[in-house]
């Protein structure tokens, strides 16, 4: 009795470590808030796509290609004052050249509200990386955050649950097979 509970704690320390590894860059969901990491600061991060999933909204990948809309709302009230930067560019593997591969666009401002909105339309899918840097006189801080478009909203959530149910499965057949060979040896 006591090795299959011995498996069950590994099968739920397993999918633990798979959803934290599933992470995207600055990008985390806590308490069913996405929460973006800048520096020491962080804003709430929230994706849209009215056309294809209605009230749907989104943290990582983006489900669709088409209208997308985007809303940054700072949590720390620190980040007022400071300002805001955004930039989209294709994941290329190289950042050397910035202005040959961005998409997307939004020069440093100030946002007293604490908001930040934007749209961007995708015309096609691919891979990406967001840029949000925040300025505070001389100090920079960037979140950088890779994401796909057209993804459908898929997850690998149950890819990686069904590996785990197998890697378990097969562990606990190994495990008793090799207790049952054992039993039949004297010594």
């Amino acid at each position: 009795m006591r090795s299959s509970s011995k498996w069950i704690g590994v099968l739920v320390l397993g999918m633990a470590c798979s959803l934290q590894v599933h992470a995207h860059g600055g990008l985390s969901l806590a308490d069913d808030m996405c929460k973006l990491t800048v520096g020491p600061y962080t804003m709430h991060f929230t994706g849209y796509q009215p056309e294809s999933t209605q009230e749907q909204e989104f943290c990582e990948d983006i489900p669709n290609v088409g209208r997308t809309i985007v809303a940054l709302d700072y949590i720390d009230e620190a980040l007022r004052p400071m300002t805001t930067e955004v930039r989209i560019i294709r994941d290329t593997g190289s950042e050397e050249n910035l202005d040959e591969i961005t998409i997307f666009h939004m020069p440093p401002k100030v946002y007293p509200s604490g908001s930040v909105t934007f749209e961007h339309d995708f015309p096609a899918e691919g891979s990406f990386v967001g840029l949000v840097t925040v300025r505070d006189n001389d100090t920079e801080y960037v979140s950088r955050f890779p994401f796909a478009v057209g993804t459908g909203g898929k997850s690998n959530l149950p890819l990686i649950l069904g590996a785990l149910a197998v890697a378990a499965a097969a562990g606990f057949f190994f495990m008793k097979k090799g207790k049952t060979e054992g039993e039949g040896k004297t010594a």
